[in-house]
């Protein structure tokens, strides 16, 4: 089968969904909802959809071969089975070599031209996730923004800023990623989003707040199923807790986590090429001692702990004064993976 082809997708979120910590190399943010569009546009070039299209011509060869010779429409001699297998395996590999390298002039045409206009793979993208904001304010904020920008794909991830408050109100996060998904659904877009990781194994200093999490990730589950996106159950992997997959901070994904969430989603979407390897456990790490432990413990309380808690007590937020990465949806710039 063809796979759909996206022409608008629209990220809406806080700081994981704008990026942090994965550096782009320019002073700002790339993030798992870059890479994402990067796989979507990527899949969607001329050349990825040629080579996907010759292998299912492949697989239909191989399956009617076998479909016919099941069904007792062999022919006589092995021979002629052999002969004729080899000239459709030849002529599936010539019609896809020649799609691959742009044979014909009418396809050598629209491929300059879509070169011409800055076009790679027909994706637009525009990211409206701020840092720092709850599911409140996104849907407030945020929503209006990415309905009016009409997508044919979304997503929507919120709830960990509402789970470090002390007003953390679950039915009303559930509610409001509900809306979100729903108003974005009945629009006519592809939605998906994912569970939150534990972070006890990240941030030991957290395991108070680990139920909040998994109470979360069950609404989420609930209101996905109910609203028609698409859920990627990352929480309920554990190689989405390894703390070599976050940054220094314990908050964000590094640009290894960024990846492997990235590569979810698309394999999620179904996007050919992607596979469930993104689930796969790191290698085993030898144990620190107990001194290294309580070191970088203590370091990570004066570095991020101690500066957030301060922020929070005078009500202030790294997103304050902030504005989103791209609030305009431009062509998807491919980058080499």
């Amino acid at each position: 089968m063809v796979p759909r082809v996206y022409r608008r997708y629209v990220a809406i979120g806080d700081s994981t969904t704008e990026g942090m910590d994965d550096p782009d190399g320019a002073g700002g943010y790339r993030g798992w909802a870059d890479r994402f569009a990067e796989h979507v546009a990527r899949a969607q070039t001329p050349a990825a959809q040629a080579a996907h299209a010759a292998s299912g011509e492949a697989e239909r060869a191989v399956l009617g071969d076998a479909g016919r010779a099941a069904a007792g429409d062999a022919e006589p001699a092995a021979l002629g089975d052999a002969e004729r297998r080899a000239g459709a395996a030849e002529r599936t590999a010539r019609v896809g070599a020649e799609r691959l390298a742009g044979v014909g002039a009418e396809r050598s045409a629209r491929v300059e031209a879509e070169r011409g206009a800055g076009a790679q793979g027909g994706l637009e993208y525009a990211n409206l996730a701020i840092r720092g904001r709850t599911t409140a304010r996104i849907r407030a904020e945020q929503l209006a923004p990415a309905l009016d920008l009409a997508p044919d794909l979304a997503t929507v991830v919120a709830g960990m800023n509402d789970i470090l408050r002390g007003s953390f109100d679950l039915t009303a996060v559930a509610r409001d990623i509900f809306e979100m998904q729903h108003a974005l659904v009945a629009q006519g877009a592809t939605v998906l989003t994912f569970t939150l990781p534990d972070p006890a194994p990240v941030m030991p200093i957290a395991r108070p707040l680990r139920g909040r999490v998994l109470a979360l990730n069950e609404a989420i589950r609930k209101t996905t199923a109910d609203s028609g996106a698409i859920l990627l159950d990352l929480g309920a992997y554990a190689v989405a807790s390894d703390p070599r997959l976050w940054s220094d901070d314990r908050l964000h994904a590094n640009s290894a986590g960024h990846e492997r969430i990235g590569a979810a989603l698309a394999y999620t979407l179904g996007l050919p090429g992607f596979d469930d390897s993104w689930t796969a456990e790191l290698p085993p790490t030898p144990l620190r001692r107990r001194h290294e432990t309580i070191a970088a413990e203590l370091a990570w309380i004066r570095r991020h702990l101690l500066p957030w808690a301060g922020r929070h007590l005078l009500g202030r937020s790294l997103g304050d004064n902030r504005v989103c990465k791209r609030a305009t949806p431009s062509p998807v710039v491919l980058i080499d993976p």
